[in-house]
């Protein structure tokens, strides 16, 4: 997997202001949709959404923000509010945090247009940005090193796997 996806599955993510559908006499035909949702195309073939057309964008007053879903919802709020004040005085727009209570509802406000800015967790960024547009532009991290995950496979000590290598070509049957 190369860095730029490795830091696409981490981002921070916004999505396009564009609603799902246009008229059709007002979109252009789309050369290349990739895994991307009908509603957006990726024609230079980045993997994301690119811009949509001017008549599709939109201009919200107030900006909304949305972490992936915690136990605790009402305290990352208070964490993020000196992120949500910098955001307001950098744009010159009121900007508002939303709680979200599943990955799927933080999906879906994305791509019906109700939620501009989001930090999702590394598994449904690909549903973001198939399903909602969202371009993921930041990841989580200091000056030195971005935050990331470890994978760790584990098998029985009998098995043949030894290695990365020894995985290749197969497939999981899963359990049962």
């Amino acid at each position: 997997m190369t860095q730029r996806r490795i830091l696409a599955a981490l981002a921070l993510t916004a999505a396009f202001a564009a609603p799902a559908t246009a008229p059709a006499a007002a979109q252009t035909p789309c050369p290349h949709h990739g895994a991307l949702d009908d509603a957006f195309c990726d024609a230079n073939r980045d993997l994301v959404a690119d811009a949509p057309e001017p008549a599709r964008q939109r201009d919200p007053s107030t900006l909304v923000f949305a972490y992936t879903p915690v136990e605790d919802p009402a305290l990352y709020a208070s964490q993020f509010r000196p992120f949500l004040e910098h955001l307001t005085a950098c744009t010159g727009r009121r900007t508002v945090y939303f709680q979200v209570t599943s990955n799927a509802a933080q999906v879906e406000a994305m791509r019906s247009g109700r939620l501009h800015i989001a930090g999702f967790s590394t598994g449904p960024t690909a549903f973001a940005v198939n399903l909602a547009g969202a371009a993921p532009f930041a990841v989580k991290g200091h000056a030195e090193a971005f935050e990331s995950y470890r994978v760790v496979v584990i098998t029985r000590a009998n098995s043949e796997i030894r290695s990365m290598g020894d995985l290749r070509g197969r497939h999981w049957r899963g359990a049962g």
